[in-house]
């Protein structure tokens, strides 16, 4: 709303023809964006939910001791079923299975929102510089981009963990690599439809670099898909480390990460369901989650987009 409380459309002009100072524009549009969301029940139950894990993951040092909770041998007290005091159960080493899916917490979100942030940050390079110069630089990039997305993103995470090991770090920068394709993708469509724009012409005549066009006033304005994206990427993320770390090429153990411990619990399936039972709702919560607010948000920054 501008300061008389006139509604203002995205350029700036209020409904009686006036201009209305950018803050205002900006302002206005997050409240849009914030009540919009904030209708969607569905949105705000993921946002509760990512929220509370996310604290969960920042304290958890100081809500578990990592050695004697997490990764503490107790034999006598293995394989119990959940109860009042382990209300998960404990695993075949005696640990408790709430504490340890609370602790995996960390792992999970740390590898999907890292590794996302990765994709972005070279996606977003390559889908600009695509989408600006287009012509020889687009075709090699696009190119480059079909490459990546032809191959199986859980297969190309594997021969890259597998080529440079094992590790936390190595497994972020593979995820990283296969969500690369999506952001190119949506960056580059969102630049083509802001690079002719008049004010991008004006810049031009004004002698202000072609850099600084594109990191000051072209990708500010591409920034709403790119943000939903990266919503609905750190679900597929946390999936892409769980299934990795399923098969030995993720976070080492004793980590408890949600993936590595669906695959200790694996030979147990019959006699002790409950060690793949909490780990699997645990992805399942929290890649829901993050799928629900991406929805939300995508809605509310586009709500033509609702059906």
């Amino acid at each position: 709303m501008s300061q008389n409380n006139e509604p203002i459309n995205a350029q700036g002009v209020s409904s009686h023809g006036k201009s209305v100072p950018k803050r205002y524009v900006r302002k206005t549009q997050m409240r849009m964006v914030f009540h919009h969301l904030n209708k969607n029940k569905g949105a705000m139950v993921g946002l509760f939910i990512i929220l509370a894990i996310v604290f969960v993951a920042i304290f958890a040092d100081v809500l578990f001791d990592y050695d004697q909770d997490v990764v503490g041998i107790h034999i006598s007290q293995k394989l119990q079923r959940p109860s009042w005091e382990h209300p998960f159960g404990t695993d075949d080493l005696g640990r408790d299975i709430l504490v340890r899916v609370l602790y995996g917490s960390r792992y999970s979100i740390s590898v999907g929102v890292v590794a996302t942030l990765i994709g972005m940050a070279i996606g977003v390079i390559l889908g600009a510089i695509a989408g600006y110069y287009c012509g020889l630089a687009e075709d090699i990039i696009m190119r480059f981009n079909d490459i990546l997305s032809a191959v199986p993103s859980i297969l190309m995470g594997i021969v890259i963990v597998s080529a440079m090991g094992a590790t936390t770090f190595n497994l972020m920068l593979a995820i990283g690599i296969t969500s690369i394709p999506q952001f190119v993708r949506i960056t580059r469509a969102s630049v083509l439809t802001v690079r002719n724009q008049e004010y991008i012409e004006a810049l031009h005549a004004a002698g202000i670099s072609e850099a600084r066009i594109i990191a000051f006033h072209v990708l500010p304005n591409c920034l709403s898909p790119i943000i939903v994206q990266v919503t609905l990427r750190i679900a597929s993320a946390i999936i892409a480390a769980s299934s990795l770390s399923f098969l030995g090429l993720g976070v080492p153990a004793p980590a408890p990460e949600w993936g590595s411990m669906l695959s200790m619990g694996r030979q147990y399936v019959r006699t002790a369901s409950y060690l793949t039972i909490f780990p699997g709702l645990a992805i399942l919560i929290t890649v829901l989650s993050f799928n629900l607010l991406g929805d939300g948000l995508r809605d509310a920054i586009d709500p033509k987009l609702k059906k």
